[in-house]
């Protein structure tokens, strides 16, 4: 996990795939190419049921959904993260409004903090473009935390800036990462989302359409 401390007063924290990047079709390709070596197809319901997991967490299921027995995990874990850092490499599909509202975050004066399921050697592509400084806090899904929808990895995000969950808005598109932020306290946002899921605030179609007034409205009044 890193962080830079600054004494802010207030944080917007950030869900990564399919919140800041449009990353999806990305896991979708690579996950889809192993299944096809299977003899076996993506579908839209296997989708779902990935959005959100960590890499461990998703092979787990795509094991137990196929029967794969006597396949070794980690190393299909590796071989699709391969695929993934392969187009990372050749550089990340920020979603539309994304650097612009990290930004106006920034002029702002708010906190800014990245708690994704991505293990820390793919987020290193994203805080590459971003540049250094875009985010207070990092928090990766091989931190050693609770997986998403646990509370775990916004609990820590919070901790080490030291702000109570009253003083952070959370942005997230899947359904597990909703109930993470709001388990942790947090308001949430949730974009892009299938369906919208209980325990979120506000529900945008796109990131492109929220702004950092949006975002501050929702932060607890007391710490304006």
């Amino acid at each position: 996990m890193a962080s830079q401390r600054a004494g802010y007063r207030a944080a917007v924290l950030f869900d990564l795939d399919g919140t800041l990047i449009d990353s999806e079709p990305v896991w979708a390709a690579a996950n889809g190419s192993l299944l096809r070596s299977r003899y076996a197809e993506m579908t839209d319901e296997i989708l779902q049921n990935l959005s959100g997991l960590d890499s461990t967490l998703a092979m787990r299921y795509l094991h137990e959904r196929f029967a794969w027995v006597g396949r070794d995990l980690a190393n299909d874990v590796a071989w699709v993260e391969e695929q993934v850092r392969q187009q990372y490499a050749q550089g990340v599909n920020w979603l539309p409004g994304a650097r612009d509202l990290l930004a106006a975050l920034r002029r702002e004066g708010l906190a800014v903090g990245l708690v994704t399921s991505t293990y820390r050697t793919l987020v290193a592509y994203v805080l590459a473009e971003a540049g250094a400084g875009c985010f207070d806090v990092v928090v990766c899904g091989d931190d050693g935390l609770a997986p998403k929808p646990d509370p775990a990895p916004y609990l820590a995000a919070m901790r080490h800036l030291d702000l109570p969950p009253s003083a952070c808005v959370a942005v997230e598109d899947s359904s597990r990462g909703v109930a993470s932020a709001a388990a942790a306290g947090c308001a949430v946002v949730q974009v892009r989302g299938h369906h919208a899921a209980p325990g979120a605030d506000r529900h945008f179609d796109a990131l492109a359409d929220i702004d950092a007034v949006q975002l501050r409205e929702l932060i607890g009044a007391s710490v304006h």
